[in-house]
């Protein structure tokens, strides 16, 4: 795997984003921050995953998501990984916030293909739905019930600097 560069073209950091679709910000220990829209997501390769949340209060929704890795996207973004730290990658946390305020926390050990390799999706589409308006969303598969779910993604902050405390 390479530390290569996003294959997309993003608005730099520090600029603003005109128009109506939604940008997601990546922010934090990357090399290379940035700002995405859905259709930015399309340069990854699609996945495609059928998921059935069991929700106390509405019951078992069942769902179609397509859209890249989560790890792929931020492994293009450049985390701040020491190469000189064996197995530096997990000490990473990775902040998902949705625009409604929504956040989840994930480590980047769930998502590396060398340890936990969940299959964590940012979906750009649901049940055949694209949702270049509303924003991407955050889809673990593997979770039973849909607590980690996050609608209309709005930034990803990658952080490298967590300290366990006693």
């Amino acid at each position: 795997m390479s530390n290569s560069p996003l294959p997309v073209s993003p608005a730099p950091f520090g600029e603003p984003v005109s128009g109506p679709f939604p940008v997601v910000r990546l922010v934090g220990d990357l090399a290379r921050p940035a700002r995405l829209r859905v259709r930015d997501l399309g340069a990854w390769p699609q996945h495609r995953a059928r998921v059935s949340f069991e929700c106390a209060t509405s019951g078992v929704q069942h769902h179609r998501f397509e859209g890249p890795l989560l790890h792929d996207v931020l492994y293009a973004a450049g985390p701040g990984f020491d190469p000189a730290r064996r197995k530096d990658r997990l000490r990473f946390l990775i902040d998902v916030t949705g625009a409604d305020g929504h956040r989840a926390v994930l480590s980047w050990g769930e998502i590396d293909p060398d340890f936990g390799r969940a299959p964590v999706l940012l979906a750009t589409r649901i049940d055949d739905t694209p949702l270049d308006r509303t924003g991407p969303q955050l889809v673990l598969p593997q979770d039973r019930c849909g607590a980690r779910h996050i609608s209309g993604i709005t930034a990803i902050r990658v952080d490298g600097h967590y300290t366990a405390r006693a």
